[in-house]
């Protein structure tokens, strides 16, 4: 429940904010920023996951966390990018137009109605492609390994080890 209110909360955020200002070497650092929250975001729920009763469920509440954060950045970049530089992809993009291809990207569907065209979009989707890969390995990796630990300490408290049962 936690997940879908953040997601919304996130949404809702992305078509409210006003997203008026120039793409700039700010906007840049803001993703940058964004997405080092995101990882510390996704190291933080791991810590979470291993002392957590429940690690699989915890997994996945912090990937339907962190993944609608990850995406709805690059979706505003890219649409302060058309805004700045109309020239940059195929068609204007919306703000709908600029998370229906964000998911185009992160999903490797491929490209069909809005592709990039400038050079400054061409390296940004390059670099978002790069990060979703990094991200779905790293976060696959970290998220797994603490359910892994999650479950052996569970297990441990269960066998009335050391400790005795779990009262998270």
């Amino acid at each position: 429940m936690r997940s879908l209110l953040a997601a919304g909360v996130l949404i809702t955020a992305y078509y409210l904010l006003p997203l008026d200002s120039a793409f700039t070497v700010g906007t840049v650092i803001a993703l940058i920023g964004g997405l080092t929250a995101v990882a510390l975001l996704l190291f933080w729920q791991a810590r979470v996951i291993m002392s957590s009763p429940r690690p699989l469920l915890r997994a996945v509440e912090s990937v339907s966390t962190a993944l609608p954060l990850f995406l709805l950045l690059f979706a505003a970049v890219f649409y302060l990018l058309e805004h700045s530089a109309p020239e940059s992809f195929s068609e204007p993009l919306s703000r709908s137009d600029a998370l229906y291809f964000t998911m185009t990207v992160f999903s490797t569907v491929g490209f069909g109605d809005i592709t990039p065209v400038s050079e400054p979009a061409r390296l940004l989707i390059t670099g978002q492609m790069a990060v979703d890969l990094v991200l779905i390995g790293v976060a696959a990796r970290v998220l797994v390994g603490a359910v892994q630990e999650g479950v052996r300490q569970r297990n441990r408290a269960a066998g009335g080890g050391e400790n005795g049962p779990s009262s998270a």
